[in-house]
């Protein structure tokens, strides 16, 4: 499983989490840690996750970081932990004291679902009050993914990071204000797009007239640009379910006789079921093979890894397996039911798919 992959796994078993976590210290095990881990670090090893690491300060000694990810001896990240019910704002200051009695260059203050990185572009050995990098865990982007694994054991390069931390603080802080301007335009924002299409004096009363025809502009070239980007989507999408649909059919055709017969109900609960877990899986992993008394839906094309079985020649029932084998069936009124059970069949690929990964590590 990728780096991607992984994050999106967290951060679907976070939001089920989420009502069992009750205190900080239960957020640190559940969400922090595990995040710690995927980022290529032993949790477990204090000579790289330091927890509990002392900085002192000044002549107030004893004060703790919740972790310290360490680096030849030293600290290169300090991590301050919330309980994920927590607004972060209140809490810069405590991890701005850490900063700079150590040697650290980057500090991440979290709550186990917003993550915010932060340095010292201002001010030398002082940190910023403001992150540099900041990501909501269960909302975040393919562009946040691709920073994010800069600080990923095997890539992690304090130069590298830094030279780009930057760009990156100022890129988020002109979206923030392109976002609010867009929203509500200023006197500025009004007066910069009216002077370029308005010949004449530009008086408070064209501004005020201006002033919605440039919001209402800017909302519409987005939505114009989101549209075209679905249709592109969308076309892709299409062109590949036919290309898979024209294949299920060359291959069922080649099939010898054997008394099983695909329906095409069953093929349209496969693509149901494909569609249901694309977000979870890659989706070319998961593939089907039809029986006499069912039609079983498979990853990686494994009897051994059985997503679930449709029963879809008199009543209709759905049938997930547990790791024992023993099927759980639910009744469907129809194959568009399937959209009922995402939860259920989300949570057989995860078990399957975690399986996989801790068979690789075994082995």
């Amino acid at each position: 499983m990728d780096f991607k992959d992984q994050i999106a796994q967290l951060a679907s078993r976070v939001e089920k989490m989420l009502p069992q976590i009750q205190t900080e210290e239960a957020t640190k095990n559940a969400l922090v840690m595990p995040f710690i881990q995927i980022m290529g670090y032993d949790v477990f090893n204090p000579f790289e996750v330091n927890p509990e690491y002392i900085a002192d300060l000044g002549i107030k000694k004893g004060e703790k970081v919740d972790y310290a990810i360490m680096k030849d001896g030293e600290p290169t990240i300090l991590i301050e932990c919330k309980h994920h019910l927590e607004n972060l704002d209140p809490h810069n200051s405590q991890l701005f004291r850490y900063f700079h009695t150590t040697t650290a260059k980057f500090g991440l203050l979290t709550n186990g679902i917003v993550y915010r990185f932060y340095t010292d572009l201002v001010e030398k050995n002082k940190m910023d009050s403001t992150p540099f990098f900041e990501f909501k865990l269960t909302e975040i982007k393919e562009a946040e993914i691709a920073e994010l694994k800069k600080f990923h054991k095997s890539y992690f390069d304090v130069e590298n990071i830094t030279n780009t931390a930057s760009e990156l603080k100022y890129l988020n802080e002109l979206k923030a204000l392109l976002h609010q301007e867009i929203a509500e335009p200023s006197d500025g924002f009004i007066t910069f797009f009216t002077k370029q299409v308005y010949p004449k004096v530009i008086t408070a009363r064209v501004k005020e007239q201006f002033a919605p025809i440039i919001k209402r502009s800017f909302n519409q070239l987005i939505s114009d640009a989101i549209n075209e980007r679905l249709k592109f989507a969308l076309n892709q999408e299409k062109e590949k379910d036919v290309a898979e649909a024209v294949k299920i059919e060359e291959l069922s055709a080649a099939e010898p006789e054997s008394g099983i017969v695909t329906t095409e109900e069953e093929i349209e609960g496969f693509f149901i079921v494909k569609s249901i877990l694309r977000e979870t899986v890659d989706s070319k992993r998961i593939t089907y093979r039809d029986a006499l008394s069912y039609f079983a839906i498979l990853l990686d094309d494994n009897n051994r890894k059985t997503i679930c079985r449709l029963y879809l020649n008199n009543k209709k029932y759905l049938a997930v397996l547990d790791e024992n084998k023993k099927e759980t069936k639910y009744e469907l009124d129809c194959v568009d039911d399937l959209y009922k059970h995402v939860h259920s069949l989300t949570e057989v690929v995860i078990r399957l798919d975690d399986a996989r990964v801790k068979d690789k590590i075994t082995s």
